[in-house]
């Protein structure tokens, strides 16, 4: 499916969780071709915090319509409402911001099942989640809330909420440059051998450059371990 390169489509909208009564922007990204893709995989990401200003869901174009034009369906959540509180930024990360990240879980589920109804064509035994800072957090805990769901995580730096550590799903962290994990975010060297986990750092790319602000250089490179995690 990779080798090919496929024009793109996209398209924004609003879904609406009728029992947490929210509502949850989508942007959906896909391959554009007149004969259907049999079985295209699922990715799933989830963006940075934006101090609740919107539209971060469509900050990350240079991958998730890269992954498009790759023959992936991917659907990019906004996670944060302009009614949301914000992002805790004293006491213990772990602790304060658990309710924001078990909310972008949430989310998460919510846009797999309504994808499970409204396209039943995709592979949903492949679906990857890839989250970014905090929307890599929240890409971290779901598999440990909900299992057996996903069949890989990418994170781009998360810092605060513990990678599995586990086999399934398979876990992959791309690092930044500037900034460190708290303890126990990371696996040990041990247990990256033992469960087959992948942290590579990426020497020239900080933090804040792994949105569309990153320069050509780091796009390449980002897309190239994902894309190498995606086809492992």
């Amino acid at each position: 499916m990779n080798d090919l390169t496929y024009e793109t489509k996209s398209d924004t909208f609003n879904l609406f969780d009728q029992a947490r009564r929210r509502s949850i922007p989508l942007a959906i990204y896909k391959p554009k071709t007149a004969k259907k893709i049999s079985k295209t995989k699922v990715v799933i990401f989830s963006h940075g915090y934006g101090q609740n200003k919107g539209g971060d869901n469509v900050a990350y174009s240079y991958l998730t319509d890269y992954l498009a034009s790759k023959g992936y369906f991917v659907a990019s959540i906004q996670h944060e409402l302009s009614t949301d509180g914000l992002l805790p930024l004293t006491g213990i990360p772990q602790v304060v911001r658990r309710p924001f990240w078990d909310r972008g879980a949430d989310n998460i589920l919510f846009v797999i099942n309504d994808l499970k109804r409204t396209n039943p064509e995709l592979d949903f035994k492949h679906i990857t989640l890839i989250g970014h800072s905090n929307g890599g957090d929240m890409t971290a805990l779901f598999p440990q809330k909900y299992p057996d769901i996903v069949d890989k995580i990418i994170t781009l730096d998360n810092r605060r909420m513990a990678l599995p550590k586990a086999k399934k799903p398979k876990v992959y962290s791309l690092r930044s440059s500037d900034q460190a994990a708290d303890e126990g975010v990371l696996p040990t060297d041990e247990e990256m051998k033992k469960f087959g986990i992948a942290i590579i750092k990426l020497p020239n790319t900080i933090h804040n450059n792994m949105d569309d602000s990153a320069n050509e250089a780091q796009r390449q490179e980002i897309r190239k371990y994902i894309m190498a995690f995606l086809n492992n």
